[in-house]
């Protein structure tokens, strides 16, 4: 990519809001992240063990390319989508638009916050490069067990995390947009202190990407 192209690149993220995406360049944001993500995002899911008849909820869904790569792996159980985001919620619509129409997957607007689900709601949930957005992380991770079933696994994907090997430009995101940006023993810390009574962390060296594995 050259210099002017990843100035653009900026440019769209700026105005397009990665914390809440908004407006036409909130869309072409998610659109590339939807590519941008795939390779990891298909790491961090590796962690899954499939039995395809699952209730699965992603939270902070984006522009729904997770949701896609999980409906592969479903065939009698229900997909659903999450995201705070109106131009997110109708990204992810358009992107699984064959899904939800064949009653498979549902997509909705909601915070992390008050998850708008019942108890013991979900056997897997997933959030992938939202996290360090959340308004309360630590609190927030309470309210994602609350909807996962008992023995369920919620699974935390991200290339951001406190660690040695940050780049100058990715330092100045996390200060920027205020990420929340934990060391993995505080990532362990935290999901204990949420009630997850087992907690993995997985790291794969190459790209420096985390991936923590809580279970109810």
């Amino acid at each position: 990519m050259t210099k002017d192209e990843m100035m653009q690149q900026k440019k769209i993220t700026t105005a397009g809001n990665p914390a809440k995406p908004t407006g036409e360049a909130g869309e072409k944001m998610l659109a590339r992240m939807n590519e941008s993500h795939a390779e990891l995002t298909a790491w961090g899911l590796s962690f899954f063990h499939w039995q395809g008849n699952e209730d699965v909820l992603d939270i902070g869904c984006g522009g729904g390319a997770n949701l896609h790569r999980m409906s592969g792996h479903i065939e009698s159980g229900h997909l659903t989508g999450v995201d705070y985001a109106r131009t997110s919620v109708e990204t992810s619509r358009q992107t699984n638009a064959d899904d939800i129409a064949a009653g498979k997957m549902t997509v909705c607007e909601g915070s992390v916050e008050a998850l708008p689900f019942a108890d013991d709601a979900f056997d897997k949930i997933t959030t992938v490069e939202s996290f360090y957005f959340w308004p309360d992380p630590p609190e927030n991770l309470k309210e994602v067990r609350r909807v996962l079933k008992q023995g369920g696994t919620f699974l935390l994907i991200s290339e951001i995390y406190d660690h040695p090997g940050l780049s100058a430009e990715v330092q100045e995101n996390i200060k920027n947009y205020h990420l929340y940006n934990p060391t993995p023993e505080t990532f362990k810390a935290i999901f204990r202190a949420a009630g997850f009574r087992s907690v993995a962390v997985h790291i794969e060296e190459e790209h420096g990407w985390i991936c923590i594995e809580g279970t109810k």
